[in-house]
């Protein structure tokens, strides 16, 4: 898994894009009290089942295959 240029940025875009792609979904609501872990799981998995994006093999899931798989959606938005 190679590292992206701008990953911390693209983590962050992600994760608002992905708030917002929920919420106006209707599926769920995010709380401030949520933690940036849990908003990455939440959101990659909700990304997986909408097959929006490719999962990650079972074996190979971790919080930073998550990021890593998220920043790369970021990335191709707009």
């Amino acid at each position: 898994m190679k590292k992206l240029k701008n990953e911390k940025e693209l983590v962050k875009k992600a994760i608002a894009e992905g708030m917002k792609y929920g919420e106006e979904r209707g599926v769920v609501e995010f709380e401030p009290t949520d933690s940036a872990n849990e908003k990455i799981e939440y959101i990659y998995r909700l990304l997986v089942h909408d097959k929006i994006i490719q999962p990650i093999p079972q074996d190979r899931i971790s919080q930073l295959s998550m990021k890593h798989k998220l920043a790369i959606w970021a990335s191709k938005l707009e």
